[in-house]
């Protein structure tokens, strides 16, 4: 326990002290505010017409030009996880420093271990931060304070943020492992999360007007596109993140953006908002795959590195 806690607090100091961080600290932070100036116009424009759930437009409004935040969010979340991970082995191999470190009294899992948590608690800081900076501007300028359930929901946001982000780690975090060149584990890292994240939709949709036909006047065709584009999609975490979030956050008709339900229909529809437990029922499913992936990459990477030879140079 003590060497992983010495692993642990010298990456975190390598995380804080690097221009990486400062850079993508910098970014997030411009994109967070930017989207939250966006919101704030919105919501004061429409003020007359939210009643429920003010706080939470903060999250989820965006403009004509900059989209919302969990837009961004769902953008730089990968990013942040590919670049805290993506050397996080093979570049102590390439320098000699892991031969050097594991002739110390250091165990070989303690290195992962820490550096693997360092790297969550560093993705944890940058994210909580930027929302809670963003609430505090929120409470400011809208002077509506959020209820129990709006902290709930936000909490819990953060919470499938952190595992996102996880799971992107750990899938950097194994490419450094299995790779000798740090280029080729971020570039590899990188291809994989612009494929699920933009290519993937892009099949799916396609396969599906192949299978039934979009343009078809049946009720039932119309469902079982829709049925199988968004089977095929949800093979990405990026879609299971989008889900969760959208679900979480917007409480009223959020959970009809990912079910088979026709625009007559919802037109028809008495919409409410649906409670915290309502909601968190809803994106379970999609909560337990993407923490089961995060779990699964690094448990991946950790045992591959476990069995690996480390040889001095």
């Amino acid at each position: 326990m003590r060497s992983i806690l010495t692993v642990y607090r010298k990456e975190l100091t390598d995380h804080f002290s690097s221009n990486k961080f400062l850079v993508l600290l910098a970014l997030i932070y411009i994109a967070g505010l930017s989207s939250t100036y966006v919101a704030l116009q919105n919501i004061r424009e429409s003020a007359s017409g939210l009643s429920k759930n003010v706080f939470l437009y903060l999250f989820t409004t965006g403009g004509d030009v900059l989209p919302s935040f969990i837009t961004f969010i769902s953008f730089f979340i990968p990013i942040i996880g590919i670049i805290f991970g993506f050397d996080a082995i093979n570049s102590e191999k390439n320098s000699g420093n892991l031969s050097r470190i594991l002739s110390q009294p250091i165990y070989r899992d303690s290195i992962i271990n820490g550096k693997f948590l360092a790297g969550i608690t560093t993705l944890s800081i940058i994210i909580a931060s930027i929302v809670f900076i963003i609430s505090g501007i929120g409470l400011f300028s809208i002077g509506v304070p959020p209820t129990s359930e709006e902290i709930l929901r936000i909490f819990f946001f953060i919470f499938i943020c952190i595992f996102y982000g996880g799971f992107w780690m750990g899938l950097s975090i194994l490419f450094s492992v299995i790779m000798e060149k740090t280029a080729a584990s971020i570039l590899t890292a990188i291809a994989i999360w612009i494929f699920l994240m933009f290519f993937l939709p892009i099949i799916a949709n396609a396969i599906a007007n192949a299978v039934v036909s979009p343009e078809s006047a049946s009720v039932a065709d119309q469902v079982r596109n829709y049925t199988i584009e968004h089977s095929i999609a949800r093979i990405s975490p990026s879609t299971l993140f989008t889900e969760a979030i959208v679900i979480l956050l917007v409480p009223v008709g959020g959970h009809l953006l990912f079910r088979p339900v026709l625009e007559a229909e919802v037109s028809q529809m008495i919409l409410n908002p649906l409670s915290i437990g309502q909601s968190l029922i809803q994106v379970w499913p999609q909560l337990v795959v993407i923490v089961a992936l995060a779990i699964i990459c690094f448990a991946i990477s950790y045992i591959i590195f476990m069995r690996q030879e480390i040889r001095s140079t």
